[in-house]
């Protein structure tokens, strides 16, 4: 006698779906069917987890204007100059430029041994940096490699257009 391929399950929101399992190995399909009963069906989990996303869009969507926000005031606050790219790359460049920034000056100026007027000389570079796509590209850098990254991107010397492409 062949194991049955199709369960009646009882879903935890309490709807009742007909299963074909058998796709499963024999031995798989008892326990994958105990497992359904314990889950909500998938138009009820699609239902959840699309008012999930809705609410993590909108945090996400608070969050980043928070952080736009304080970018911005940074960059005032320190004369940094405005950045040029696109209008999606511009704003993400700001935040990327405060966040490098304030993690470099935290690990160099306030936890190493970079004096402020070290700093200063940095800060002074960064500011020749205006293009939002170098910002962006350098979100990933640690704090220590700020200066070494700051001397290739204001070196006079380098070729400016990419051999690769």
């Amino acid at each position: 006698m062949a194991v049955k391929t199709m369960y009646q399950i009882t879903h935890s929101c309490g709807h009742i779906a007909e299963q074909d399992l058998g796709d499963r190995r024999a031995d798989e399909r008892a326990g994958l069917a105990r497992w359904l009963t314990e889950r909500p069906c998938t138009d009820c989990w699609k239902d959840a987890h699309q008012s999930d996303a809705a609410s993590t869009r909108e945090w996400l969507k608070n969050k980043r204007a928070k952080e736009q926000a304080e970018s911005e005031a940074w960059s005032a606050q320190y004369a940094m100059p405005p950045l040029e790219g696109t209008d999606r790359a511009v704003p993400r460049g700001i935040r990327c430029r405060h966040q490098i920034l304030a993690a470099a000056y935290t690990a160099l100026v306030s936890e190493g041994d970079t004096t402020e007027t070290e700093w200063e000389a940095m800060e002074d570079k960064a500011r020749t940096i205006t293009r939002a796509g170098w910002w962006i590209d350098q979100r990933s850098s640690e704090p220590g490699d700020l200066a070494e990254l700051l001397d290739a991107a204001t070196d006079a010397d380098r070729p400016t257009e990419n051999p690769y492409f």
